[in-house]
């Protein structure tokens, strides 16, 4: 009995498009009477003060000069980027901090090689410019997460009484070099998204006792400087919960419960905003973001891999974009607002980890010399001595260039001056800033049908159908060639909103 095969042909959208061309058209808007007209849209973020924290995480900026890396201002010229960073509105620099990342030859670990010394540096840059500083101390010779909190070399051996003293005097001695240096200190962070270790020690009495060595460490050296905990994973239910509650039952002293907010991984905002204000409202702490970015451009600049954005296990609720990179940023802003007074800021990760060498020609090789011998990627052959199994194995350049609030060269993008334009508000000319992908099945040898018209994300956030008129000349192909995979180019043309570029693939595949 012979077989009956039946052949589908799968239509997936891919946008090609980069930009728009608009025709010289626009659409008028209102602009409110305190919006900025601008480059992009944003809504102001109800409820912040004054003091509210608009702070940025420039960890890496030293290697990355050291590296021939060169930033601008707005007008083009070369500029000291703390002073762009001021004039954009970020209040406070974040800075890592690792006890030794440097192997006995004194090659750098990578990431920015970021000691004390380090520390020192970006500090007085950021308080000559008129911001405060975080310091936040990992407690390990290499990059503290969730997946390693690994002991510091010369803290190998030690038990938990002999790594407590230790941490404790590390802290101060370190906090009074820093604040020596005319550095206006802000604020302390005890550990680096500590969810279930700390310098090598696990469960919570044992890294209770740690953060308390840590914050009598800070409260000694200046009572107004704030102490904070450092913690991830919101999107995980009662997580944050839990742990509020143990440091509350082990005696923590410390001010501010702070979140790493992802929007690719941890979840919704409205999650983000509960979990937190569950915090404030029991446990009487401050709350903030101390890490989020997000993507303007799937580019990548210096050829080593990007976290995001991927295919698959991430959420991308945000046109890949700059205008999609400001309203994330923006209503990260909002959901920290949402909390109420007790929210009190928003780090962004890494704004200006740019690529090493010429993006419009990398040359992978020249490229791989400057992070090994500056340190300026995110991690160096030489950190394999420290952490054999993830920097060992993948060591490399910036994956997040393409999360940086400054362009490939330098140059600063419009979703920098985020930080302002949360207390004001922003207007630009309406433009269509991303075309949504779409999926459809056929059966083979039906008539395969294409849609009239496709969605639009403007840059406003308002969605339209457009207009599109598909290659008929390379569908027919497609079929007349059988099974395989195919690109069906179509224009968009709506005169008021612009034209585009889009890309279809079809598929056909046999099903006996």
């Amino acid at each position: 009995m012979n077989s009956i095969k039946r052949i589908r042909v799968l239509v997936v959208a891919i946008v090609l498009i980069v930009s728009v061309l608009l025709f010289n058209h626009t659409i008028e808007v209102e602009v409110k009477a305190e919006s900025i007209e601008a480059d992009i849209f944003v809504e102001k973020v109800q409820g912040l003060d004054e003091d509210f924290i608009k702070g940025v995480d420039v960890s890496s900026i030293l290697a990355l000069e050291e590296s021939n890396v060169k930033f601008y201002n707005e007008a083009g010229a070369e500029q000291d980027i703390f002073t762009t960073l001021a004039d954009s509105g970020v209040n406070y620099v974040r800075v890592r901090v690792w006890n030794d990342p440097y192997d006995a030859n004194g090659n750098g670990y990578g990431g920015g090689n970021n000691d004390v010394a380090q520390a020192i540096e970006i500090g007085k840059r950021a308080t000559a410019n008129g911001m405060k500083l975080l310091v936040d101390f990992h407690y390990s010779d290499f990059w503290a997460d969730p997946g390693k909190q690994q002991t510091p070399k010369d803290w190998e051996g030690y038990n938990l009484e002999e790594k407590k003293t230790a941490l404790y005097q590390y802290t101060k001695d370190s906090l009074q070099k820093i604040i020596d240096a005319g550095i206006d200190i802000g604020m302390v962070q005890i550990g680096n998204e500590s969810n279930n270790a700390m310098a090598g020690e696990t469960g919570w009495p044992a890294m209770s006792e740690l953060f308390n060595e840590g914050s009598k460490a800070v409260r000694e050296i200046d009572e107004k400087i704030l102490v904070a905990l450092h913690f991830t994973n919101p999107e995980t239910a009662g997580r944050y919960n839990t742990i509020a509650q143990e440091l509350d039952t082990n005696q923590v002293d410390y001010d501010i419960f702070a979140s790493s907010y992802y929007p690719f991984w941890h979840g919704t905002l409205e999650n983000l905003t509960s979990v937190l204000k569950n915090v404030v409202d029991n446990y009487d702490k401050q709350v903030m973001v101390a890490e989020t970015s997000y993507t303007y451009t799937e580019a990548d600049g210096d050829g080593h891999g990007n976290t995001a954005p991927q295919g698959s296990g991430q959420t991308i609720n945000y046109p890949v974009s700059v205008q999609g990179q400001a309203t994330a940023i923006r209503d990260v802003f909002e959901a920290i607002a949402n909390v109420g007074e007790a929210g009190i800021g928003v780090f962004y990760w890494e704004p200006a980890w740019i690529p090493v060498g010429d993006p419009d020609n990398i040359d992978l090789e020249q490229n791989k010399q400057l992070w090994e011998e500056y340190g300026s990627g995110w991690a160096t052959s030489y950190a394999s001595e420290y952490d054999p199994e993830d920097a060992g194995e993948w060591f490399g350049g910036s994956a997040v260039d393409n999360q940086a609030l400054f362009d490939f060269q330098g140059n600063p993008l419009a979703s920098l001056n985020i930080f302002k334009y949360v207390d004001t508000g922003a207007v630009a000319s309406l433009k269509i800033d991303q075309i949504k992908n779409i999926s459809l099945t056929f059966t083979f040898g039906e008539e395969i049908v294409f849609p009239d018209t496709v969605t639009a994300t403007y840059n406003d956030g308002s969605e339209q159908p457009v207009d599109v008129t598909w290659n008929q000349e390379q569908l027919d192909q497609a079929i007349e060639n059988g099974e395989g995979s195919y690109i069906i180019e179509g224009d968009s043309k709506r005169w008021t909103y612009g034209a585009g570029r889009f890309a279809y693939s079809t598929r056909k595949f046999c099903d006996q």
